[in-house]
């Protein structure tokens, strides 16, 4: 390696000669010169707008080694070769790897022979390991995907919550932390847990030029049908489906490959099967991929003209993420968003299942003393629920209100565990409610979008091209002009709004239905209508009530809507709801069978599947201790039952199984099915 540390006024030439570039990106060259500088920098900037050079151009003209701490292994190993092709000493370190290459590459390291190490953040619990890190200290430290450090992000990994006691002993490295996903709440959050209270701080880049944005509230039913007339346009193409489960991901594939070439992609699949299909898709072999929403992160195939979802996101730095891989050519690109309310109900229920009240964790904990318990005998003193006593032991244990060793053995924690959980329940309940307002709200999609993360240098202008801006553009919507009295609610708006501004909409339809008789989901569409117009701004608001946030919208009368006469209403276009098929209704007897409580997962399994569950948990045992951390965080006893009932044979079959992901199956599936074959 030896280089030499390359002066700021000469980072342009370092770009082109490391990495080829004619020119900086938009706010890289600050961000460069900063972080060069050895200020510490937290940087949000969209996916594909630049943030690996943001940390590498500095890490190289800085002269030693960077340490790149990353939860995503594909990721990391994408960016590990593409360094490596470009002449640039590069390692990277994670569970995929043996530990014999682990072990050189830590030699590489200490004898300065790397210009950037990739860790994922795991390692830093491996006891030595920050210390031999710590014998040759980096020069720069990138923090990556550092929204996963906050409790308030989207994808909060309890791994990269040790990185504040780590760091210090890399320092006086500056500290650059980057993500796509976060929201002004997770970057006080972020600089607060890294220590790093002096950051400059980079929000840049939200706005994507050329993605329009169209929402479509559309039954379950109804979107295949819609998905195929949109992608039937070869100009659609190629395009990224994404679903909210697996089942669907795979039925969708299949409808859709009878018109054009197109592939599931999903986190049942094995690691090759992925690769495949996200091979095929990137050479251009299949022209559409379904995904769930866990599909993974690192595909870089910048002409994804469509970006669809067949359901509501669970939060909108997720759904920005995604659609942000459509139109990375600056090609113009459209996002579709299919939904409906039963979208969030599911959501709702998924809360409460994860998220127990905190009445349940009060229960636990009151039963609780300093002298241990094993948690098989609390369950049943409690009279819990597996699953929901399982689930409440373990945020019980993450809030500090119990104490668990690997063998579940639980004594009473701390007292003040029930505030930071309740917060923790508040935000993902805020999750939902802000994906919703987006989803039903009115004004500008991209706007939306770039004010809820806290752009610092947007214009602040409607983009002219999603459905609200312009809607004779929609693909998915359609629109007609008001008729009889949707003409006289209207004027009625206006009129109000002129007596007294900034009402809200249930206050305005409170005050003209009784004359027209339209219902709530009539009247917010012709709403809408008004404000495609540009004659009313409906703005979301909200207030506190019994602990929660309610939120609502209020509507402003713009200059051009003061002044508005009838023929301006004929401007006004509503939406023309999408028909579908009825709902099929559940029998009596489904909803019966899905209300009866869970059985324990013991008495479900027979002899042969009994005996296996116990060398499960033998195993399971052994591994917690290793690990040091609770049996519960490698696999679930509901897992455990699943798997001995299901006797994978290979990684593919682990995967169809609830609770193991492609990352659990890579750090426990060889000794998963060692288990098993011993039997």
């Amino acid at each position: 390696m030896k280089r030499k540390p390359t002066p700021i006024d000469e980072l342009g030439g370092l770009l082109r000669s490391a990495f080829g570039h004619a020119e900086f990106r938009p706010l890289q060259e600050k961000v460069c010169r900063a972080v060069t500088r050895g200020d510490d920098a937290l940087l949000v900037m969209p996916t594909g707008a630049g943030k690996s050079l943001c940390f590498q151009l500095p890490g190289l003209a800085r002269a030693g080694t960077t340490i790149v701490l990353s939860p995503l292994i594909a990721l990391m190993e994408d960016q590990v070769a593409a360094l490596k092709g470009r002449g640039i000493a590069a390692e990277r370190i994670h569970s995929g790897r043996d530990r014999l290459d682990s072990r050189n590459v830590c030699q590489d390291y200490l004898e300065g022979e790397l210009d950037f190490l990739f860790v994922a953040p795991e390692r830093l619990a491996v006891p030595g390991f920050p210390e031999m890190l710590a014998k040759r200290p980096p020069v720069l430290i990138a923090v990556d995907e550092a929204h996963c450090i906050s409790h308030w992000g989207h994808d909060f990994r309890p791994d990269y919550r040790m990185l504040s006691q780590r760091l210090p002993l890399l320092r006086p490295a500056p500290v650059i932390a980057l993500t796509a996903t976060a929201t002004p709440l997770v970057q006080r959050d972020i600089i607060e847990q890294l220590e790093i209270p002096e950051a400059r701080k980079f929000i840049h880049g939200f706005r994507r030029t050329n993605i329009a944005v169209e929402v479509v509230e559309a039954r379950p039913s109804a979107r295949a049908t819609l998905v195929q007339k949109v992608l039937c346009d070869a100009r659609r193409r190629p395009a990224i489906v994404y679903t909210p489960t697996r089942k669907e991901s795979v039925a969708l594939a299949a409808e859709l490959n009878q018109s054009f070439p197109a592939a599931a992609y999903h986190a049942g699949l094995s690691s090759e099967a992925r690769d495949r299909a996200n091979r095929v898709f990137e050479y251009g072999e299949v022209e559409v991929i379904v995904a769930s929403i866990a599909f993974g992160m690192g595909i870089d195939k910048s002409d994804i003209r469509t970006v669809i979802h067949t359901g509501l996101p669970g939060t909108l730095e997720g759904y920005y993420q995604e659609i942000g891989r459509a139109g990375r050519d600056g090609e113009p690109a459209r996002a579709i968003l299919l939904y409906s309310w039963a979208d969030r109900r599911t959501h709702e229920y998924f809360l409460e299942r994860d998220y127990p009240e905190p009445s349940v964790l009060g229960k636990i904990y009151g039963a609780l003393t300093d002298r241990p318990q094993s948690a098989n005998e609390l369950r049943r003193g409690l009279d819990l629920d597996d699953e929901v006593f399982a689930t409440a032991l373990e945020k019980l244990w993450i809030h500090r209100g119990a104490r668990v060793d690997p063998e579940e053995s639980v004594v009473r924690g701390e007292p003040n565990w029930r505030s930071p959980y309740e917060a923790q329940l508040a935000h993902r309940r805020e999750h939902i409610e802000r994906m919703t307002s987006f989803a039903s709200g009115r004004g500008c999609r991209m706007l939306h979008l770039v004010r809820h993360f806290g752009d610092q240098h947007d214009s602040g202008e409607g983009c002219g091209t999603c459905d609200q801006c312009a809607p004779g553009d929609s693909l998915v919507n359609s629109f007609r002009r008001p008729e009889g009295i949707e003409i006289e609610v209207l004027a009625a708006v206006l009129s109000l709004l002129a007596e007294r501004d900034g009402r809200t909409s249930g206050q305005l339809h409170s005050e003209t239905q009784s004359d027209s008789g339209l219902d709530r989901k009539r009247f917010e569409l012709l709403l809408d209508g008004l404000g495609r117009a540009g004659l009313v701004d409906v703005r979301g608001d909200s207030f506190e009530k019994g602990g929660r946030t309610i939120h609502f919208q209020r509507v402003w009368l713009t200059r051009r809507g003061g002044l508005a006469k009838q023929g301006d209403l004929d401007e006004v276009l509503v939406v023309d709801p999408v028909k579908a098929p009825p709902k099929k209704r559940k029998t009596k007897g489904k909803a019966k069978a899905a209300s009866k409580r869970a059985a324990p997962v013991r008495t479900a399994l027979d002899d042969a599947e009994a005996a296996l569950f116990e060398k499960l948990r033998e195993w399971r045992l052994e591994e917690a201790r290793r690990r040091r951390t609770p049996a519960f965080r490698i696999l679930s006893d509901k897992t455990l039952a699943a798997i001995c009932r299901a006797r994978p044979v290979d990684e593919e079959d682990l995967l169809d199984i609830s609770g193991i992901g492609p990352a659990k199956a890579r750090k426990y599936g060889r000794k998963i099915l060692a288990v098993i074959d011993t039997e």
